[in-house]
């Protein structure tokens, strides 16, 4: 895709007038935050995508935003819970990774986002009306600091059997160019799963510190911008990444993972899910209940277990020791 003019409408053969306005602005090349370089800035308008559009444009681009899910008041009432959490096991190491890692199985709040019906109707515009959520961990980049996510495909290490799944990356702080927000390239989800390089950086938020192994140009780049409240849908093959925050503020966002029923893990192993709609018949996860309160043991339980199994599905076959997602402290 070509982008060659500033302040006019981007156009594809396949967009139609009822999408939203996408506008091409400039930026200083200085005030770059996020990992890519690129020159230009995609900016679109702050109302939400109209729903019958989704489809097409995820089938084309492999992404969609933004979507007015909940009020800015409404996010920060979630995010208050969350960093309530973080503070009341400040000195349980092993239960506030839990936290970061299974925020729905362990806060009724997050519970309760994950089957938000607008989340769920945009989720079925692309996957059906039967819906898993197979996680909804928390990407958190704290105030000034040069944490990053490299350029990686989603489904590379999940240990899935297929590509039926979308991840809803639903911000609870503002997600923009100086927070280092999300970068998209359009249409990569197309190319299938590419190679990966593990790399285990410090400062890389990924399990494995992985990165596209293949040329990826950062001026093909979208900017993903985010109010709290607001949402992105992405395909689990779309190249991706993100840039450091350089703002007073965390930039935290959950990315809560839609799949079908149908799917299961290769390994064949039933890892813990949430069924949010319609029918499971299938019996491939383990289904967890709702928390009935916040931060109770018997789901903390639940969730020690299921870190044994993403643990040994996401860092199968690393010949690395680092990584913390769905580890125990070491």
């Amino acid at each position: 895709m070509t982008w060659k003019t500033a302040g006019r409408r981007l156009r594809t053969p396949e967009t139609s007038d009822n999408l939203p306005n996408i506008l091409l602005t400039r930026r200083e090349s200085a005030n770059l935050p996020c990992t890519g370089r690129s020159n230009i800035r995609l900016g679109i308008s702050s109302m939400s995508v109209d729903t019958s559009t989704i489809a097409e444009t995820y089938e084309r681009d492999g992404f969609v935003f933004p979507l007015d899910i909940l009020g800015e008041a409404e996010a920060q009432e979630i995010r208050a819970d969350l960093e309530a959490g973080e503070s009341e096991l400040a000195d349980r190491p092993d239960e506030l990774s839990m936290l970061l890692s299974y925020p729905d199985r362990l806060l009724p709040s997050f519970d309760k986002l994950i089957r938000n019906p607008k989340l769920i109707e945009a989720a079925s515009e692309i996957l059906g009306p039967d819906l898993m959520v197979w996680s909804s961990g928390l990407f958190i980049k704290e105030a000034n600091t040069p944490h990053f996510v490299t350029w990686h495909q989603d489904l590379t290490y999940w240990g899935l059997d297929d590509a039926e799944e979308v991840t809803a990356w639903f911000a609870l702080s503002h997600s923009n160019l100086e927070s280092g927000c999300m970068r998209f390239v359009p249409g990569s989800q197309k190319k299938q799963l590419v190679p990966h390089v593990d790399s285990f950086a410090e400062g890389n938020l990924l399990s494995r510190g992985q990165e596209i192994a293949v040329e990826v140009d950062d001026a093909d780049g979208v900017d993903v911008i985010l109010k709290p409240g607001q949402a992105s849908l992405h395909h689990g093959h779309l190249f991706h990444a993100s840039g450091p925050n350089k703002t007073n503020d965390r930039r935290i966002g959950a990315a809560i993972r839609y799949i079908k029923p149908s799917m299961k893990q290769r390994s064949g192993d039933k890892s813990l899910v949430a069924h949010v709609a319609g029918e499971d018949r299938f019996g491939n996860f383990t289904i967890a209940d709702t928390p009935k309160d916040r931060l109770q043991a018997s789901d903390f339980a639940l969730c020690r277990t299921d870190m044994e199994i993403k643990g040994r599905v996401l860092y199968e076959g690393a010949d690395d020791e680092g990584g913390k997602r769905y580890r125990q402290e070491r």
